[in-house]
């Protein structure tokens, strides 16, 4: 079996640098924040040897990946833009998507605006929800949860850059990867959430300094900006998402979530994942609820890595 390959793809004006290996249907790993194609290192291996041909990017302004510097080029248009031409790039119709967090946004997007390329589409820890018509999103998060929460902080250009400056950049990674804590991201009054998050004085089992480091040396290089502005480009996607209004996802979907995942419990997620409303957006619709936190395709390796098999599995091969 070859090992895990690197290059840098020219899709939609930017180049993307991509980590690949094994042949077979094609199977995108898309990432979240604060992330690399690396959090799927588990997922690359495990499905090139069952048959796959798995590609992880880094996504735009991530990694070894083109930074633009606008926050007005981080849309949902240009990300699923840049898959659209991942998946151009290798010759293929359709592909699977695996989205986690952000990386799930995307892919909700992806299947909403072309579902005729996704053949399958598993999403862990944020589900779909329908577009507001009344209110923007990121304008609506701040009014329910006030200037302490993460993504009201992550709004103004160089506020959050300049609260992270005062850690170095592996205990940044730690701060965000390790959280444990259930309830909502808010920091108290007066407090920048990265002040606010603990920094724990253990690892967990499942991940290792060594793995840390990986994703701080690349953040060390690319900084921060690139991926704070998916944050402050949410008020332009419901802009542009109108069109879109009401739309359901038609495609295969299985969502994962872990149950001690942030706001899970106490924001209305875990009624929502399992009512009624998320499955009539989502027709096509599986759900598997893990024992774990937010990374959960780290922390539950294992689980996740067969739980996208069995549903690969579905599909016969071409």
């Amino acid at each position: 079996m070859h090992e895990v390959s690197h290059q840098r793809v020219k899709t939609n004006g930017i180049w993307l640098h991509i980590a690949e290996q094994g042949t077979g249907p094609l199977v995108l790993l898309l990432h979240g924040f604060p992330e690399i194609w690396y959090s799927w290192r588990h997922q690359v291996s495990f499905l090139a040897n069952h048959g796959y041909h798995v590609v992880a990017p880094d996504l735009r302004g991530y990694g070894d990946s083109d930074s633009p510097v606008s926050p007005t080029s981080y849309t949902v248009m240009h990300l699923v833009g840049d898959i659209i031409g991942l998946i151009d790039h290798f010759g293929e119709q359709q592909a699977f998507i695996v989205g986690h967090d952000w990386g799930a946004v995307i892919g909700w997007h992806l299947a909403l605006f072309r579902p005729e390329r996704v053949k399958g589409l598993i999403n862990l820890s944020v589900p779909y929800y329908s577009r507001n018509p009344n209110a923007k999103f990121a304008e609506s998060l701040i009014r329910t949860y006030g200037d302490g929460f993460y993504i009201s902080q992550f709004q103004e250009p160089g506020r959050a850059e300049r609260a992270f400056a005062r850690y170095d950049y592996l205990t940044v990674i730690k701060k965000f990867l390790l959280i444990t804590q259930t309830d909502n991201l808010i920091a108290p009054p007066g407090m920048e959430i990265i002040d606010y998050l603990r920094t724990l004085s253990r690892l967990p089992p499942w991940i290792t300094e060594e793995e840390l480091q990986v994703y701080a040396d690349k953040f060390q290089e690319s900084g921060f900006t690139g991926a704070l502005n998916y944050y402050r480009a949410m008020d332009l996607n419901w802009e542009l998402t109108a069109p879109w209004q009401g739309s359901k996802i038609t495609v295969p979907v299985k969502f994962m979530v872990g149950k001690n995942d942030l706001g899970f419990e106490v924001s209305g997620v875990r009624q929502y994942v399992e009512g009624n409303i998320f499955r009539s957006l989502v027709p096509n619709l599986e759900i598997v609820i893990l024992d774990g936190h937010h990374f959960l395709q780290q922390e539950k390796h294992q689980e996740v890595s067969e739980e996208i098999l069995l549903f690969l599995r579905k599909f016969p091969a071409e």
